[in-house]
């Protein structure tokens, strides 16, 4: 296909509330969103690195102007009919992969589209609906958390993801594992700990947790390897995990039990794809994570989920957990599987934005051809 024309726009999403980490909070998701057009066919990508470089070392500002300067310039004009290859014209440029995730996505979007093929089948899953799990950031109290996770156990969740950080810690599992003690829970530490805590982290395997995500820094392999030997809990990686290079890396080191893959944190769907199936040949199982996006990048998440070896509930959210009102169309929603959980559904068709309502959260949009 010929890439004919490219838009990127710049946009600040509002949350119906803050979303706390270890690294701080958001209260609107800052995003990028790219409109790949060949011919009389449009489609659309997005990308979600959020304000500020806290979770990466990516900020929405910044993936904007690379974009618009380097990565949609190699792109516009091209005849592009292979995932590999737009991975290959944007390899000249070292790192920034949510920046490439835009793009990437936006191909795979157009590439489904003009070969009529749904988005899931084009990547090559066999299935059509993955179960989810619920999460919760960091709250002002601990019974104000107990409050908020009776639902979702109630409503039956295969599991639950709770944040977890210096002073939202052992404490808090403690009361919730009280109050759930049959719930399925694992913590995300975004790398806010270092080997200096390996007592606590060895306090934590009383209260079977699933997982501990990305217990410590956000570019480390060896030291997760050293916390995994010396815990029964697993490790999961998330943040460390940026490339095919690194997955392969982190299975030969043994750094981790589990591999949460985000499209936008790899590059896009292409990579995502390829540290599936090295983790599935590692004997890895993977499961997928979310940035918070809108419709549109959600969709490619729940496309990715459907694969075969994402074997734990998915980052996966309907609409109306963050956001008043989506940016696209159709909001997403969940559904429930044979068993009574909540699940989602691959799309037939991916959500688009919708035209008034992104020009409302717009910071700042360019056009190239």
């Amino acid at each position: 296909m010929k890439i004919d024309r490219l838009e990127f726009y710049l946009v600040a999403m509002p949350l119906l509330y803050p979303w706390r980490t270890a690294y701080g909070e958001d209260h609107a998701i800052h995003a990028m969103l790219c409109r790949m057009c060949s011919g009389s066919v449009q489609a659309w990508g997005e990308t979600s690195p959020l304000a500020a470089p806290c979770y990466s070392s990516e900020w929405a500002g910044g993936v904007f102007q690379v974009a618009q300067h380097w990565l949609g310039p190699a792109i516009v004009g091209q005849t592009i009919d292979d995932a590999v290859e737009l991975q290959k014209r944007m390899s000249i440029y070292k790192g920034n992969p949510f920046a490439k995730a835009a793009l990437d996505t936006a191909w795979w979007a157009l590439h489904s589209k003009l070969s009529n093929v749904p988005l899931h089948k084009a990547l090559g899953a066999q299935r059509d609906e993955v179960v989810v799990g619920a999460d919760f950031g960091v709250m002002d109290t601990i019974d104000q958390l107990l409050e908020s996770m009776a639902p979702a156990v109630e409503e039956g969740f295969a599991r639950v993801k709770l944040k977890y950080r210096p002073g939202w810690d052992l404490p808090m599992i403690k009361q919730v594992r009280q109050a759930f003690p049959d719930c399925v829970i694992h913590i995300d530490c975004n790398s806010s700990y270092t080997l200096d805590s390996l007592n606590e982290f060895r306090a934590l395997d009383e209260y079977q947790l699933a997982m501990v995500e990305q217990p410590l820094a956000h570019d480390d392999l060896l030291d997760h390897a050293q916390l995994q030997a010396s815990i029964k809990t697993p490790v999961c990686l998330d943040e460390s995990i940026q490339s095919l290079q690194l997955a392969k890396q982190a299975t030969r080191l043994n750094s981790c039990q589990w591999v949460n893959i985000k499209p936008g944190r790899v590059g896009g769907l292409t990579p995502a794809v390829a540290i599936h199936d090295w983790c599935q040949q590692a004997a890895i199982p993977c499961w997928v994570g979310g940035m918070l996006e809108s419709a549109t990048g959600s969709a490619f998440c729940t496309a990715l989920a459907m694969l075969d070896n994402f074997r734990y509930p998915a980052d996966i959210f309907p609409s109306s957990r963050f956001y008043a009102e989506d940016l696209s169309d159709p909001p997403l929603e969940l559904s429930r599987n044979a068993d009574g959980q909540p699940s989602v559904t691959a799309p037939l068709q991916l959500p688009e934005p919708v035209l008034d309502r992104l020009a409302k959260v717009t910071l700042e949009k360019v056009v190239l051809t």
